[in-house]
């Protein structure tokens, strides 16, 4: 699996079909080569990927992040074979062990630990493909990743690492722990917009759910972010680094940054400098290469 350059990130919850279909088709036509799409409150992950996939003809269509809580390693090998089956190839199963709060709250299952549980998923999903006489042409399958266990499991087990809320540093910490194997796919915030206080309003509007999850929080702290960084709705500092921001030579330098450092693919998730939620795609248009 060749990932491409640039990918894109939306979430998806808030869109209508019509609308899933007129991101996957505008997304392949400014010559994007991925769409991650998250799996949060609204649509299934292997429903809406077969949507997305539906929408488009060449567009690789990733998982960003299928929950492992959200259903056994059974059916995550079931969904991912029957998309590249129907679709070519062109589905990658992108999972995640997600947080606490959101498995335990509002799920009601027991939070485990992180990396046991993410490796006894995979061998429970490989004995199923061995069950199955490794039917599947390929195992398209990566992992959320940030901190370096998890980054090695990623290299070791699957297509590679997906980090979001990241900045470039995080590049050289995941391929210290990742070696020469595997994919570093890096999720990157953007705001199309010059004026520093509504891109910052913007950044702390996007960001705030996450200042509240210990896994993110942890990994700002191995970025070089401080608690003071982190605390009262995030510095402006921590701020501009999660979002660039400015116009699209700016934004296009700050990705840049990424692939100096070795990323394999950058994922740009386009924020409206409006602050209403959805794609901006006039982002998506100045940005695309």
């Amino acid at each position: 699996m060749k990932f491409g350059k640039y990918g894109v990130f939306t979430f998806t919850d808030i869109l209508s079909g019509q609308q899933l279909t007129d991101l996957a088709r505008r997304v392949e036509a400014l010559g994007y080569s991925t769409l991650w799409y998250p799996e949060a409150f609204t649509y299934e992950t292997f429903a809406i990927g077969a949507h997305l996939l539906a929408s488009s003809e060449k567009l690789i269509v990733a998982s960003g992040i299928a929950n492992i809580y959200a259903r056994d390693p059974m059916t995550a090998v079931m969904g991912h074979n029957s998309l590249n089956a129907f679709y070519g190839g062109r589905f990658v199963l992108g999972l995640g062990v997600s947080h606490a709060p959101l498995v335990a709250d509002v799920r009601g299952h027991e939070y485990k630990k992180p990396l046991a549980t993410m490796k006894a998923y995979l061998d429970a999903m490989d004995q199923t493909w061995a069950g199955q006489g490794d039917a599947a042409p390929a195992k398209q399958v990566a992992l959320a990743a940030l901190g370096p266990a998890m980054s090695r499991l990623s290299a070791e087990r699957t297509l590679g690492a997906f980090p979001y809320n990241i900045t470039p540093a995080q590049v050289a910490l995941s391929r210290a722990a990742m070696g020469d194997k595997g994919a570093i796919i890096c999720e990157q915030k953007v705001c199309l917009c010059e004026d520093a206080d509504q891109a910052r309003a913007v950044a702390r509007a996007s960001l705030a759910m996450y200042l509240e999850l210990p896994n993110y929080v942890n990994n700002f702290y191995r970025l070089g972010f401080t608690p003071e960084d982190v605390a009262n709705g995030g510095s402006d500092r921590l701020m501009d680094a999660m979002v660039l921001w400015g116009d699209a030579a700016k934004i296009k330098a700050g990705l840049d940054a990424y692939f100096e450092q070795g990323a394999d693919q950058v994922v740009i998730q386009p924020l409206r400098s409006d602050g209403e939620l959805g794609p901006d795609y006039a982002a998506l248009e100045a940005l695309a290469d």
